[in-house]
């Protein structure tokens, strides 16, 4: 909007743009059976995610040297295959699996929010993806980037504060000239901390039926929306 100064929307990828949940599970209920797997997709999906955060940690501590998000997905699929029975699955099926994370299916309102959203900003992603893995699911979803930012092209991962700074930063931006979008009150937090403009979108199914944390806004952000369309129509657009 012209009198905030607000230039660039920066986005959150899983669990904002993209419903990580119902896309693993949908394929690892459809593949799996071919190569002979018997797995609960929704676990699978949710035990998959649930080492997400301590693998990252693990680079953020510097107690491992900086890898991309595929290789750490990768190292917690190995975690998972006695839980799974995924020792049945060879190189290249596991290789396939792994890249499950570049074919997420995005949200419903998310590419129509974004492309009116693109009319009036530049649209960067700011996710903990790596950028082969951000491409490769914008290629197959029609997710209208006009740059892939985040972690790896900063070099940290978030919340760390690099991860925001250095990608708008890029953008040839002040901080509060972006506006960080995710369904995430840490993420949002993070970002504020740094000086970006924060919207919450509200994405009260990401983890299930039964979800429990960030089904509202914890703190004071600059906006509220139920979807993509909702924030692209309090922005004017």
């Amino acid at each position: 909007m012209p009198e905030l100064g607000i230039r660039a929307l920066t986005f959150d990828v899983f669990g904002t743009v993209v419903d990580w949940r119902n896309s693993i599970a949908r394929e690892i209920s459809i593949w799996g059976p071919k190569k002979g797997l018997d797995v609960d997709g929704f676990a699978f999906a949710d035990a998959w995610r649930g080492l997400y955060q301590p693998a990252m940690e693990k680079v953020r501590q510097e107690q491992i040297g900086w890898v991309s998000l595929d290789v750490l997905h990768r190292m917690n699929l190995d975690l998972l295959a006695d839980e799974f029975g995924l020792n049945v699955l060879d190189e290249t099926d596991l290789d396939h699996l792994n890249r499950v994370w570049h074919r997420l299916d995005p949200w419903p309102d998310a590419v129509a929010g974004m492309e009116r959203l693109k009319q009036q900003f530049t649209l960067a992603s700011l996710s903990n993806g790596n950028v082969a893995l951000i491409v490769n699911m914008a290629k197959r979803g029609r997710i209208p980037w006009d740059m892939v930012l985040g972690a790896e092209v900063a070099g940290y991962y978030k919340p760390q504060q690099q991860a925001y700074s250095i990608s708008v930063d890029l953008l040839g931006l002040d901080p509060n000239q972006a506006l960080m979008v995710a369904a995430h009150n840490g993420d949002l937090v993070a970002a504020a901390d740094v000086g970006l403009r924060t919207a919450f979108v509200r994405r009260p199914t990401e983890y299930g039926p039964n979800q429990n944390l960030d089904l509202e806004p914890k703190h004071k952000f600059d906006f509220i929306a139920d979807d993509f369309l909702d924030l692209a129509e309090q922005l004017g657009c």
